[in-house]
């Protein structure tokens, strides 16, 4: 994926795991930085789960907000310890 849609991708990500995960965010930036990170884990994840959701840029955000919501709850996790 080009370096400029990955980072729109997750900030899109970032921007919709914050509003999914209730809760005290991190503000817009950080939520926008889980976003880039978050797309890191969703590009991981894709290849071993056989989901596919409409074209290839639907399907990149949705595996990016899922890996983005898996990190803002783990991040959430360590914050309350």
């Amino acid at each position: 994926m080009h370096l400029l849609t990955f980072l729109i991708v997750g900030v899109i990500a970032g921007w919709l795991a914050g509003m999914l995960v209730s809760g005290g965010g991190f503000g817009l930036i950080g939520d926008l930085i889980v976003g880039v990170v978050g797309s890191f884990i969703g590009g991981f994840l894709q290849p071993h789960i056989p989901i596919h959701v409409g074209s290839a840029i639907v399907n990149e955000i949705v595996f990016a907000v899922v890996g983005a919501v898996i990190l803002l709850l783990a991040l959430r996790l360590l914050k309350r310890a």
